[in-house]
């Protein structure tokens, strides 16, 4: 017979929760009060790890004084600045069993992290998130989510579907066993951009798995101007040849057809002076491809007030990540180490 002296409780299980974040003074509170508010499964408790890469604009004073009225939350030193160290660095310090990465710039779920665990345990899947999903502010920051969720933008793929559950490439963010890193490896802090996407190619290419849940909600908020577009798709561009070059595969195929687009349109071009109608032939058609792909991605959207901007928007994406590939590809067949110009994370 059991008795009251008999019974021991679980010891709890512990989640670490990783983000990095450089200069997001307007943003870091309410990142902090919408983690904090976060359900967890029972018989778990958490801690909320934030790597500063070395803010000046307030950001860093912030951390200070909520990690002085929350325990949970702990200040991570980033001096290495980007988004790779400083997700290295967080998980060096972290105690969890499970490892949630969230994003400064996405409000999530409630239920978020409940979610992540759920589907961590029943898919049994090394790293698992859910669909990433847009919502602008202003009509170009809408035009800009609008063509972030057009499958025809982004190649059709499967971390734009909101309702699709299974076997995924790669995951929105991210939520692993801890183990997953012993087994598999860090961030690689040589990449500026694409750390996530090329860790976990990694881990495909490792034997592992990862899993996408429609169950798993957050909302990402883009850019807002095409200026900014063009120059953070600039960057994914130019560091997916680094990735190519350690692996000797991209990520996905669909990663390496912005740059035919801007070969194709360069070699039109060239040609337009010697042959006219073939180079015209490809603009043309390029035109009618952003012309049909605005109007997919409008009515997908529910929105045709959209469709003036949209060209424009998908064509600062395509043109942006094309001629970004391109010029990485040109500093990898050099062996050059990579241009500053891209080693700094704008927002």
């Amino acid at each position: 017979m059991t008795t009251a002296t008999d019974y021991i409780p679980a010891a709890p299980r512990l989640l670490s929760v990783i983000a990095p974040c450089r200069n997001e003074a307007a943003f870091i509170d309410a990142f902090c009060d919408s983690v904090l508010r976060q359900q967890l499964p029972a018989g778990w408790h958490m801690e909320v790890l934030i790597a500063d890469g070395e803010s000046d604009d307030g950001t860093r004073e912030c951390l200070r004084e909520r990690c002085a009225r929350d325990r949970r939350l702990v200040l991570v030193d980033n001096p290495g600045r980007i988004v790779s160290t400083g997700l290295n660095a967080c998980i060096a310090l972290a105690r969890g069993e499970v490892i949630a990465r969230l994003d400064i710039h996405t409000q999530f779920a409630p239920d978020y992290l409940v979610r992540c665990i759920d589907t961590l345990e029943r898919s049994g899947a090394d790293n698992v998130g859910g669909p990433w999903v847009a919502q602008g502010t202003g009509p170009m920051g809408e035009a800009i989510a609008a063509a972030f969720q057009c499958r025809w933008v982004v190649g059709g793929a499967r971390s734009r579907y909101q309702d699709y559950e299974g076997a995924v490439d790669t995951v929105y963010l991210g939520c692993w066993r801890r183990e997953a890193f012993t087994r598999f490896g860090l961030f690689d802090e040589a990449l500026v951009r694409n750390q996530d996407d090329e860790h976990n190619l990694r881990l495909r290419r490792g034997g592992g798995r990862i899993w996408q849940s429609g169950t798993i909600r957050s909302v990402y908020h883009p850019r807002g101007s095409l200026r900014h577009l063009f120059a953070q798709q600039q960057q994914y561009g130019y560091w997916r040849p680094f990735v190519v070059r350690k692996h000797g595969q991209p990520g996905s195929p669909r990663q390496l057809v912005p740059a035919l687009f801007v070969a194709a349109l360069l070699v039109s071009a060239l040609l337009l002076h010697w042959m006219p109608w073939p180079a015209t032939a490809l603009v043309a058609l390029y035109g009618a491809y952003l012309a049909l792909a605005s109007v997919v991605a409008a009515r997908a959207a529910g929105s045709w007030r959209l469709l003036p901007r949209l060209p424009a928007v998908i064509a600062a994406f395509h043109l942006g990540y094309g001629w970004g590939t391109w010029q990485g590809l040109w500093d990898v067949l050099r062996k050059r180490t990579p241009a500053q110009h891209f080693a700094k994370i704008t927002r």
